[in-house]
């Protein structure tokens, strides 16, 4: 397994410009912050991510966290469509997912794109909630070559036209 660690260098006292001496913006302090949750992610999902990846064999992979460790709960076949991955999505509970998207452009030509989304329903635990967010950051470092990350919190989010509009 991959740990996830950050360094924490706390910001300096801020001087009479009353600006803070720190090195990192306060967006890079807390995305820092945000890979504190300290769960790992299970090696063999890099393997599968970068054969999805280069070789196009797969629609979709879904991960949860369980006992500490993001691991991988469904995989689909190229074959599969959107429209499975989304039923095999949990509607009550936070996953993360990595889709090859596919479309046609306005002009006729399929394009597919690797989307990787962070799926935490409005409904769910607030600690899932947390733990997932605070894990977000690290696995999609770790997942190279992404085209779009995005946070999807209800069903209209999560709607394959939706999906399509964001990634365009």
């Amino acid at each position: 397994a991959l740990p996830i660690c950050f360094l924490w260098l706390p910001a300096r006292d801020q001087g009479l410009s009353g600006r803070s001496a720190s090195p990192f913006s306060e967006h890079a302090l807390r995305s820092l912050v945000k890979m504190s949750s300290g769960v790992v992610m299970e090696d063999s999902i890099m393997d599968k991510f970068n054969e999805m990846k280069l070789k196009h064999t797969k629609r979709f992979m879904i991960f949860k966290i369980d006992g500490g460790k993001i691991v991988l709960e469904e995989e689909g076949d190229k074959e599969k469509t959107y429209k499975d991955f989304h039923e095999k999505l949990p509607k009550d509970q936070p996953r993360f997912a990595v889709v090859d998207v596919a479309w046609q452009t306005e002009d006729g030509r399929p394009q597919e794109k690797l989307v990787f989304i962070a799926w935490s329903p409005d409904d769910c635990g607030v600690k899932q909630k947390m733990l997932y967010a605070s894990s977000k950051d690290a696995i999609t470092k770790k997942l190279t070559g992404l085209h779009k990350v995005l946070q999807c919190n209800d069903a209209a989010d999560i709607e394959e036209d939706e999906i399509i509009k964001q990634v365009k």
